[in-house]
């Protein structure tokens, strides 16, 4: 690879990982943690153990990681930036399976054939999708599993979801593109084209105060940092939002799980 093509690809993924850069603290606090019913399928269906090696790419700081290691499971994260690595790193000093690296979904710096699992959350969307899977095929030993687990509310035309959406689409900073990029059905297909795939769908609820609305929102790299022009009407809408919908001081938002398990021809 010549150095010119890899100066681009640099400038590209750091393009997408510094999106969040200073949001570590209310990405642990406030996203949404996976269901343990994700876990079921892959025992069920992929025949996942606890003596099978996990690698979570694009792991931040280690929410679906920490999922596997409940299960007894070691796990390498792999995240290229510095914030989220950093408190990924913090979970790794409660859990002693779990191993933080520095690396990208294009170039995780691991070896050949060394994990029975790659792991990937809502991260996915911003990788170029054929460099990683070349990479993927090269870490996976024969017969490895992708997981690709997305988690967040669910979209559809309940007053609440299109209320807050509204808040999305005029407040954040770059919302249309992004959610355009988010989706990923069509992605999976191609990712996986002539191997082996299998859809689960999660349902659930989270009950949010308003702290945990606004700092998950905070969380989400479309939404404008202290200081941006937008930030002071993005709190103000929320907390509108949130007046509006609340009941006992709670707002009840549905989410979905998608899990997408795959392997390579």
């Amino acid at each position: 690879m010549s150095d010119e093509v890899r100066m681009s690809e640099d400038a590209v993924v750091g393009e997408h990982t510094e999106r969040f850069t200073g949001r570590v603290e209310d990405y642990e606090r406030y996203r949404l943690r996976y269901p343990a019913k994700v876990i079921e399928i892959l025992v069920g269906r992929c025949g996942l153990q606890r003596e099978h090696q996990v690698v979570d790419v694009g792991a931040g700081t280690g929410i679906l990681a920490e999922l596997f290691l409940e299960h007894g499971n070691a796990v390498v994260a792999v995240e290229p930036n510095d914030d989220m690595r950093a408190g990924c790193e913090r979970l790794a000093s409660l859990w002693p399976g779990l191993t933080v690296k520095k690396g990208t979904a294009e170039r995780t710096a691991l070896a050949d054939a060394s994990a029975d699992f790659v792991a990937v959350g809502r991260a996915f969307h911003w990788f170029d999708h054929e460099k990683a899977a070349k990479e993927f095929r090269r870490i996976l030993r024969p017969g490895g599993w992708v997981v690709l687990a997305s988690n967040s509310r669910v979209r559809d035309e309940s007053p609440i979801s299109v209320a807050y959406e509204a808040v999305l689409q005029e407040h954040g900073t770059d919302y249309p593109a992004n959610r355009e990029r988010s989706e990923m059905a069509p992605k999976v297909d191609a990712f996986f084209a002539g191997g082996e795939l299998f859809r689960e769908e999660i349902y659930g609820e989270q009950r949010l105060t308003l702290e945990e609305l606004l700092g998950q929102t905070q969380s989400l790299s479309v939404t404008p940092a202290q200081g941006h022009a937008k930030y002071e009407g993005m709190q103000s809408a929320l907390r509108d939002f949130f007046s509006k919908w609340q009941t006992d001081d709670v707002v009840v938002m549905r989410t979905v799980c998608r899990v997408a398990c795959g392997r390579f021809r």
